[in-house]
């Protein structure tokens, strides 16, 4: 069966409204939350960056069941791996064991902020392949030395470790990612509802680990409004940066980068790929793809910081049960 969640977008809300949005959104019937983790925006009009992680230990506190995954974050650079093993074990204990780490390979936007350039693809799937390993190493609870090719871990131990493991979800784009990553994840993490990348995937991870098929979680993009103008104007203005695509959009460094590379971008461009407006069965045929690619978590992201709650109380419900109803 398909889960269905609702994104808590540090970019656009800041940390007390996202707590606030993640109750909502579980009284509303949402499966599972993710949450960002950015130190910028991508455009100067959404307007936030809070800290993921302490947003995500007050939503595990303030929520009692919905599923929380960090969306993703990247181990490498701004934060070390052992640091990131430590604030996901922290999030798994506060929420009584419904927490997933979702990892990535970083974007040049977040990652630039601490000094230490931006590496090429190819090094960062290598340094997040070590960095999994570290984390994964400190999940088992013992003391733990690391001398690897990018991180140096010295007599190191959680010393709260949950009682129920933190499973790991990964982000992977293409091919050469999911030989790397299948091994060492339990859960795929994609933008594009790609059959045949999914297949790969599962059969890859069954393949080195023997282990059953993980769960593939998905994310996409709305604008839920009234007005189907006003949704347009406002998905334009806030979330034109999608158009770049995956390649460009890692290697941007600044909201400035994305407001010039997107200046071209018109409004009916972005209506033309982003659900815009009041019809919830556009937004279910929007989503289609996921589940039949084999999706089995599929997050929505309301664009818009002031307009969550609107879609949370008058579209959620009647949404979620269309979507229930056509992915059975």
């Amino acid at each position: 069966m398909t889960s269905f969640g609702y994104t808590l977008m540090t970019e656009q809300s800041g940390p007390k409204e996202l707590v606030r949005h993640a109750v909502c959104a579980e009284q509303q019937g949402f499966d599972f939350l993710v949450c960002s983790d950015h130190f910028s925006p991508w455009l100067t009009s959404q307007g936030h960056a809070p800290n993921a992680w302490a947003v995500l230990g007050a939503v595990a506190h303030a929520t009692e069941q919905v599923g929380l995954y960090s969306y993703v974050t990247c181990p490498t650079m701004r934060y070390h791996p052992a640091i990131v093993a430590q604030q996901a074990a922290t999030v798994q204990i506060l929420s009584d064991g419904r927490f997933t780490l979702g990892l990535g390979s970083g974007e040049n936007l977040n990652e630039h902020v601490v000094g230490k350039g931006w590496p090429a693809l190819e090094r960062r799937h290598d340094m997040l392949c070590e960095a999994i390993t570290v984390i994964r190493e400190l999940f088992g609870g013992g003391l733990v030395n690391w001398g690897g090719d990018y991180f140096q871990v010295d007599s190191a131990r959680l010393w709260d470790v949950p009682a129920v493991p933190v499973e790991v979800g990964v982000a992977v784009g293409g091919m050469k990612a999911v030989a790397k990553f299948a091994r060492l994840a339990d859960h795929l993490i994609a933008v594009e509802p790609n059959r045949e990348l999914v297949d790969a995937w599962q059969l890859a991870r069954q393949a080195a680990s023997d282990h059953p098929a993980g769960r593939v979680v998905g994310q996409v993009p709305v604008c839920w409004d009234h007005d189907r103008d006003a949704a347009i104007e406002r998905a334009h203005d806030q979330f034109r940066w999608f158009a770049g695509g995956w390649a460009v959009n890692a290697d941007l460094p600044t909201p400035a980068g994305f407001a010039a590379a997107t200046q071209f971008v018109r409004p009916e461009d972005v209506a033309d790929n982003i659900p815009c407006g009041p019809d919830l069965d556009a937004i279910v045929e929007a989503v289609q793809p996921y589940w039949e690619a084999g999706f089995t978590d599929i997050a929505f992201i309301q664009i818009g910081g002031q307009h969550q709650e609107d879609f949370l109380r008058e579209a959620a419900e009647p949404l979620l049960h269309a979507l229930r109803a056509a992915s059975c």
